[in-house]
Formats: structure tokens, C-alpha cells, sequence
């Protein structure tokens, strides 16, 4: 294998892989099959395969740490990056469903670590349809923040039933995220924006961060600086539309 000086899926003097070898579609549709290996459960995620400084092997003893932090849909995991050093001592974890993106990460991630040694040890990604299989992966209550930013709009009304964020699939992150867990959200879409906040508003489980708080929370300021989509909209002059809520009791 060569190394990454003579191998031109690498930046000469940044070291990281160069997205024009791993473009894919913008969005894949998550209602068709896809042919990857899906964990059995929470339990059986191998922590080794993800974070190996942290969790040497599958059977060694090892950190207690658990995954905190999901970005579903990471796309190029910009986010991620930023968030691993803002967190540092947060285990997290970007879910894909593209194979080349998700092997880009995965390059850029390996790359980092070999360019900062004890950096960016504490984020992984893997390759998974979330809106099928986000059980498999966490237990109930334990992620603290979970990320849905820029995802694919489906315009027509017939694939609304693809969208990421709806009614029956906020059971599912209401019941991976702990009390007081924090759901993000953004578009530069605004009608998906509206029908994001529409189905938070309607969830007895999640309720809207008040302006002060969000002024206050580092992460609301990444949503549109850490990521190529938003980074793009930035650029061009657009508008971006955020819901951002936490996860609460419900009401007996």
C-alpha cells in the first residue's frame, strides 16, 4: 500500500483524504435494503473496532465509557471533528448510510489521530441506516445529544414517509436519549424546517430550548459553521432553519 506522500487520495501537505475520490450521492433512499452488517444490540457494538485506544479489544478490560453523542446522516463529519476536541471526554459517533462517505470519515478520522497523537480518539463512524436500526446500536437513555442536520427534504409528498425526522421515529430517539438529552436539528429548507418543529411540537417527550439557552450552548453555533452543507449555504447567501429541543418527561 502506498503512503499517503505518494497516494493521491491524499492531501500532500494536509495529510487527509481529498473528497473527489469519495463523492457519492447527496441522499440515499432509507426505505430500500442495504447490504452492511448491523449490530444485534447495544451490546454487541464492538467499542474495540471504533475507539481502540480507549477499548483495546472486544474482551480486555478497558474504559467503561459509552457512546454520547450521534450524528445521523454525518455525511463528511465535520461536525464530529469539531466536536471531539470541544468534548474530549465524549465517546461519539457519526451514522451513514453512503459506503464511500462513510469510508471517508473513516480515512479522516485514522488520519487525524496519526497527525495529532491522543486527538480525536473519543469519534468513530458507521456505516448504518438509522432510521431502521438506532435501537441496535444505543440503550435506552443513553445518548445525551443527537444530530440531524441538513437531511434529505424528500419534496414530494409521497416520500414525506422518508424524512428522518417524523412522529413514530421520534419514539425512537426519545427512548435512545436520556432526560434532558438535546435534539438538534437544521435545514436550509423551510418547509422541512416547519415540518421538523410541526412533529418536536406535537412530541410529548421534547420541548423547545428557550433563546437564552441556545445562545449558551457551544454546539448551536457549529451547526452552520461545522459542516460542508452548511458551509455551503453560508456561501451562498441562504437561510438556514434550526429546531433545537430537549428531551423531557412526559406528562402523566
Amino acid at each position: 500500500m502506498l503512503d499517503k506522500e505518494g497516494n493521491s487520495k491524499y492531501n500532500k501537505s494536509t495529510h487527509l483524504p481529498r473528497k473527489r475520490f469519495y463523492r457519492a450521492r447527496a441522499h440515499s433512499n432509507p426505505l430500500s435494503d442495504s447490504h452492511f452488517p448491523v449490530s444485534i444490540s447495544p451490546s454487541h457494538v464492538d467499542y474495540s473496532v471504533h475507539f481502540p485506544q480507549l477499548f483495546p479489544s472486544l474482551n480486555e478490560g478497558g474504559s467503561t465509557k459509552k457512546i454520547e453523542f450521534a450524528d445521523v446522516g454525518c455525511g463528511f463529519g465535520g461536525l464530529l471533528i469539531s466536536l471531539s476536541t470541544l468534548f474530549p471526554e465524549s465517546l461519539m459517533i457519526g451514522m451513514e448510510i453512503r459506503d464511500k462517505v462513510t469510508e471517508y470519515v473513516k480515512e479522516r478520522i485514522l488520519a487525524l489521530r496519526e497527525a495529532n497523537p491522543g486527538q480525536y480518539q473519543n469519534v468513530s463512524v458507521v456505516r448504518t441506516n438509522s432510521m431502521k436500526y438506532i435501537p441496535n446500536y444505543f440503550g435506552k437513555g443513553q445518548l445525551s445529544k443527537l444530530f440531524f442536520l441538513f437531511p434529505d427534504p424528500h419534496f414530494k409528498e409521497k416520500n414525506h414517509r422518508r424524512r428522518v425526522i417524523s412522529t413514530h421515529l421520534l419514539d425512537e430517539y426519545a427512548y435512545v436519549l436520556g432526560i434532558g438529552g438535546i435534539i438538534y436539528t437544521i435545514t436550509d429548507v423551510e418547509e422541512l424546517g416547519d415540518w421538523m418543529k410541526d412533529c418536536l411540537d406535537g412530541h410529548p417527550m421534547f420541548e423547545a430550548l428557550k433563546e437564552e439557552e441556545l445562545e449558551a450552548d457551544p454546539v448551536v453555533k457549529l451547526l452552520t459553521s461545522a459542516t460542508e452543507e452548511g458551509q455551503k449555504v453560508a456561501r451562498n447567501g441562504g437561510q438556514t432553519f434550526q429546531a433545537v429541543y430537549r428531551r423531557v418527561a412526559p406528562y402523566l
